[in-house]
């Protein structure tokens, strides 16, 4: 079981990183690492619910795409919410390409520090389809957008 992380200060109350997360809009603002676009499918965002984001690749010429050429579909169901403090998610993708089946869990904490909140997020029982360089550098890229989405509000 793979496990991949990356933590970020970003200068913002912990309730704030987590309003991000909890208010329909922002999550397809932000969550997409910069080579690709949101968009929010569905959104149910309690204990037991879930949302479901359509990721598009905005230079789709190599079909990376884990459902299509140019896209991902994540289904994610929120197994835990502790309102400024942390979000427990697990994660499929829906592919027909065995290297992507798997619930990845993602967990992501916001603890205060220097005058802001280091964020952190922990993906455990990463798809093996999904290679280690490419997820960190989403990992990094999605926590640059959230600090930008934040700082920015």
């Amino acid at each position: 079981m793979r496990v991949d992380s990356a933590s970020r200060l970003i200068y913002a109350a912990p309730s704030d990183i987590y309003q991000a997360f909890a208010q329909i809009g922002s999550l397809e603002q932000w969550l997409p690492p910069e080579d690709m676009t949101g968009e929010i499918v569905h959104f149910d965002f309690r204990v037991g619910g879930s949302y479901r984001m359509r990721l598009t690749y905005k230079d789709a010429h190599d079909g990376l795409g884990k459902t299509s050429d140019d896209s991902d579909e994540v289904q994610a169901q929120l197994v835990s919410l502790k309102p400024g403090q942390r979000v427990v998610q697990e994660i499929n993708f829906e592919s027909d390409d065995p290297s992507f089946v798997g619930t990845m869990r993602m967990t992501w904490t916001f603890e205060p520090s220097d005058g802001g909140t280091c964020v952190t997020v922990c993906a455990e029982n990463v798809p093996v389809g999904i290679r280690p360089e490419d997820h960190q550098a989403g990992l990094d890229s999605t926590l640059a957008n959230l600090a930008r989405f934040i700082e920015a509000h």
